[in-house]
C-alpha cells in the first residue's frame, strides 16, 4: 500500500492536461494506482478519484487525513485501488514504476477492454492523456452510443 501515495516525482499538471475538461481547478496529487486512477486534492483540501479508464471524478473523503485513514482499510484499498487486481498483475509481471501504469491496449471504456491478456505496463503520462482526450470526446454521447476509434499521426 505505500506505494500508491509515493508520488513526488509525477508532475501533476503534465497528467492532467488533458483532464481539464472534467478538472479545471488547481489539484495536487495524494496518491495513484497501479493502473493510473489518480487521488488528488483540491485547494479547500477535499480528496477526489479521478478515474481515468472511464473518465469519472469522485469525491471520496473531506480530507487528505480521512483518505489515508480509509485507504487502510481493506475495502477501500479494493475498491479504490483494485487491489486484487493488482496483486493478480504483479503475478503476471506486470510491475510498474511511479511513471508507469498497468494499461489496456484496448480501452476499459470499450466492451473489449479490460482483460488480462490486453494488460501491459506503459508510460503514466501517455496514458493519462490518451484517456483525457477519448473521455473528453466520449462524454459527449449517449451512454450506449457505438464509436469508432480512428487514430491519426
Amino acid at each position: 500500500m505505500a506505494g500508491y501515495f509515493l508520488v513526488d516525482h509525477p508532475d501533476v499538471n503534465r497528467l492532467l492536461s488533458e483532464w481539464r475538461w472534467l478538472c479545471p481547478q488547481s489539484m495536487g496529487l495524494v496518491a495513484k494506482s497501479a493502473f493510473g486512477d489518480l487521488f488528488l486534492h483540491d485547494e479547500t483540501g477535499k480528496v477526489f478519484k479521478l478515474d481515468i479508464a472511464i473518465g469519472k471524478l469522485t469525491e471520496v473523503a473531506q480530507s487528505e487525513t480521512e483518505f489515508r485513514k480509509l485507504a487502510c482499510t481493506k475495502e477501500k484499498r479494493e475498491e479504490w485501488f483494485a487491489e486484487s487486481d493488482e496483486l493478480a498483475a504483479m503475478e503476471r509481471g506486470l510491475k510498474p514504476d511511479q511513471d508507469q501504469c498497468i494499461a489496456f491496449k484496448i480501452p476499459i471504456v470499450f466492451t473489449e477492454g479490460g482483460s488480462p491478456d490486453n494488460a501491459y505496463v506503459g508510460s503514466l503520462y501517455e496514458r493519462a492523456s490518451f484517456l483525457g482526450d477519448l473521455n473528453r470526446q466520449l462524454s459527449q454521447l449517449p451512454d450506449g452510443s457505438k464509436v469508432r476509434l480512428r487514430i491519426q499521426k
